[in-house]
């Protein structure tokens, strides 16, 4: 198993992005880029110019989490940005058959993404043509929220399901995550892990993301 860190610039100094990203991008598998459009969430966040203005000041894959009404309407800039894959809601797709189609040919690795209170059945058809599974652990829209346990068994089902599907698919876990919840996901199969506030929010950020990457590679207890 492949287990990545993906430290949530939500929560940075976006005045000064490039920075923040250098900070932890040595610990850091992934960044990860939360694109909010003020519909689907409340909170209005990044967009594919921002995703553009960090491409040169990184080589880190950036994961972008799409929280928006029109997810399939963002592949064509965000894949001429240099964003590297993209979690799109099922809750937001008409077909996301089509939508997963629509990003593998502009070249991004496609995700889906589920609320905790969405069935995993929404996503499990589509195993065979997705590259991630991303599990939320709290409601999106916002930074610093507590993490739900009532997602773990979600989790342990996402991960049993892809292990039967017999191809790689990462399973991503986001909300919440800090030193007392990261090993709990692990235990329950994610291998992907968002840390946002837990990081960002440190006094010493490299520091932090530092710890978090000996946490999952130490496997977490």
């Amino acid at each position: 198993m492949i287990r990545r860190l993906a430290p949530s610039v939500l929560n940075a100094d976006l005045a000064q992005l490039a920075d923040q990203v250098r900070l932890v991008e040595e610990a850091a598998d992934w960044i990860h880029l939360d694109l909010m459009d003020g519909h689907f969430v409340p909170n209005l966040t990044l967009g594919p110019p921002v995703v553009a203005a960090l491409r040169p000041h990184t080589s880190r894959y950036l994961d972008c989490h799409l929280m928006v009404d029109d997810p399939e309407a963002l592949l064509p800039a965000l894949a001429e940005a240099g964003a590297s894959g993209v979690s799109m809601h099922v809750e937001a797709l008409d077909d996301p058959a089509r939508a997963l189609a629509a990003a593998a040919e502009h070249g991004l690795d496609a995700g889906l993404a589920v609320k905790p209170g969405t069935p995993l059945d929404t996503v499990l058809p589509y195993l065979d043509s997705l590259d991630l599974v991303l599990a939320m652990t709290v409601e999106p829209g916002f930074g610093g929220q507590a993490f739900d346990d009532q997602v773990l068994p979600k989790i342990t089902a996402a991960s049993r399901a892809i292990a039967g599907a017999g191809r790689p698919v990462a399973l991503q876990v986001d909300g919440g995550v800090n030193a007392a919840t990261l090993p709990r996901c692990l235990r329950a199969g994610a291998d992907v892990f968002v840390v946002g506030s837990a990081i960002f929010g440190a006094d010493d950020p490299a520091a932090a993301a530092k710890a978090f990457r000996e946490l999952i590679d130490g496997g977490a207890g």
